[in-house]
């Protein structure tokens, strides 16, 4: 997830050089005192590439900078690894590296579980948006959940002239060999594994070799394994037929023109959110700023587009879903939509998914 982020050409030119008229146009912002409100000169917000840092440059992050006048820098360095960078800045009394973490919630649970995220329950548009997106068993609130995804089979139609897979288990059928990718560290796969190994949910954690057995016949199909940006990139090279990916990214290659489709097979699809969260140890006035940019995000209008783009369903009521997925069952807004889904504990997933990447990963590499 580290590849350049893609210049947005549409930008409004708006004048917000002030705090004082630029608070009274933008009621999302809420005031505190004026040492702290003293603002940065840009902001550096964590992002993953491709359409995903497009559509929050578009969404939150170019109305943001017109509305306040704070640029806002896209560091677009993996999740996984910017992590010990954050812990040990805070561990140390260091600035860290960045001022807002766009971040999976499981990811964000271990960081809120190590102590190193700022408490959010200030934040005024948090009242607006579903009970979902404030994780349970937390003191505070260490990190706000924007939207939910799943982890879709996303298909090239032609190779699937008949309609669209039913099964996970199709990923195996002789003609996809080289043809068939993944996430590098099989992130998302393991619960649909699972059930297509003939296992069970209650047997995750503690019964899982099912899936690892799916996964080994997996492996010899040579999958390609990379990242958000990739998937997208391979579907418009026409270099796969068939994946497990967020359907953001199948969205994105159809959007461009590829003959891309999508489904949630008759074993289920797992679906997770993402969220944001502020590392402890920020001066004040950046602090201030952190939390404004989080509070936008929260917004109706920041979540409306954010969302949109993504293909993605926010977690504040009221939204509108884009035309191509209204009613997809990849897009949940129903409780018939979740039914269809596979939701793992977080904390299930905070104790186990590193074992789960390590033992994908060893399976892949022979």
């Amino acid at each position: 997830m580290t590849k350049p982020l893609t210049t947005i050409g549409r930008r409004r030119l708006l004048q917000a050089a002030g705090l004082g008229t630029t608070a009274l146009a933008t009621p999302w912002l809420w005031r505190r005192p004026a040492m702290a409100q003293e603002k940065p000169a840009e902001l550096i917000v964590r992002a993953w590439g491709g359409v995903w840092v497009e559509a929050l440059d578009k969404g939150v992050s170019q109305p943001f900078t017109e509305a306040t006048g704070i640029a806002i820098r896209h560091d677009l360095t993996e999740d996984n690894e910017i992590r010990p960078r954050i812990w040990a800045a805070v561990d140390q009394g260091r600035v860290p590296p960045i001022h807002v973490n766009w971040d999976t919630s499981t990811n964000a649970t271990k960081s809120s579980l190590r102590g190193v995220t700022e408490d959010l329950g200030d934040l005024p548009n948090l009242a607006d948006m579903l009970p979902a997106a404030t994780p349970a068993g937390f003191d505070g609130v260490p990190m706000i959940n924007m939207y939910s995804y799943v982890y879709v089979l996303a298909y090239r139609d032609e190779a699937f002239p008949d309609g669209p897979p039913v099964s996970w288990r199709e990923m195996l059928e002789p003609r996809f060999k080289g043809r068939v990718a993944l996430y590098n560290d099989g992130i998302g796969f393991h619960p649909a594994a699972q059930i297509a190994g003939g296992g069970t949910l209650e047997g995750i954690p503690d019964d899982m070799e099912p899936c690892w057995a799916f996964i080994r016949e997996l492996s010899a199909q040579e999958p390609l394994l990379g990242e958000d940006p990739d998937f997208t990139a391979w579907f418009q090279n026409g270099e796969i037929d068939i994946a497990c990916t967020i359907l953001s990214n199948a969205r994105a290659a159809k959007q461009n023109g590829i003959a891309v489709s999508w489904t949630v097979p008759e074993e289920g699809a797992k679906v997770d959110t993402d969220g944001m969260w502020i590392p402890k140890g920020l001066p004040g006035n950046e602090l201030h700023w952190a939390k404004e940019y989080v509070n936008f995000a929260m917004s109706q209008a920041a979540q409306q587009e954010w969302t949109s783009l993504l293909g993605l369903p926010g977690l504040r009521p009221g939204l509108t879903a884009p035309a191509d997925l209204a009613g997809d069952p990849a897009y949940p807004q129903t409780p018939e939509d979740f039914a269809r889904l596979i939701s793992v504990p977080t904390r299930i997933l905070v104790e186990n998914e590193s074992d789960w990447f390590q033992k994908f990963q060893e399976i892949m590499q022979g």
